[in-house]
This record gives structure tokens, sequence and C-alpha cells, in this order.
């Protein structure tokens, strides 16, 4: 059996953009994107922690070390610059490794969205 799990967590990170004149998708630090192994093009849920609006699309790579969180597209009518998001990625793996599976899962300062060390 397979079964869908999170693999990927940044827990409340802020919004520093909201651009609706672009290609969609969303933008988010390298850093950001290392300490959680996500990578460009990979699919991510958003969960707006403001509003409750909830959204999937994919990743673009940001600047290393910008603290970039900018919404792209259509996403950008769901956003404002200081919300605060949750953004997730799953992974499908057969139910045993899936039971002992642990997510990577960061807790950036929400403020400058660096990461806490």
């Amino acid at each position: 059996m397979i079964v869908e799990v999170l693999k990927s967590k940044l827990h409340r990170v802020t919004v520093t953009e909201a651009n609706l004149n672009y290609i969609g998708s969303i933008t988010i630090d390298e850093d950001l994107m290392d300490a959680v192994n996500l990578i460009e093009g990979e699919k991510v849920q958003i969960v707006n922690n403001n509003n409750g609006e909830r959204l999937e699309t994919y990743i673009i790579k940001g600047t290393r070390g910008s603290g970039s969180i900018c919404l792209n597209g259509a996403a950008a009518r769901l956003v404002q610059p200081g919300d605060i998001v949750i953004i997730m990625s799953y992974a499908q793996m057969e139910f045993e490794q899936a039971k002992v599976f642990k997510p990577w899962v960061a807790f950036p300062d929400t403020k400058t969205n660096k990461l806490v060390k």
C-alpha cells in the first residue's frame, strides 16, 4: 500500500511580496528550501494563516539569504505581504516506510524569514 505523508514544512513564514503579473508559482529563499529539502519545480501546498486560504503551486528558487517568500500569478490574489503562511510538500511511500519517516520541518523567524539556530 502507498500512502501520502508530509515530507517538508516551512512553519509560519512571512509573505514578502505578491506579484500578480508573473507566471504562477511561489518564490522561496534557497536557504529555506535547503533547510527542508524542497527543490525547484516541486509541488507545494500553501496555507494562509491570516485568511484561511489554501492553494497549491510549484516552487521557483529565490535569492539565497533574502528571506523571500513571493506568491506569483493568480496566487497573489490570495495573500498580502505580511501574511503568515505554512508551506508543505508531501511524498508517497510504502506504508511501512511511512510509519518511520520523519519530515523535514523548519520554524524560521517570522520577522526575517531567517532560520533560527
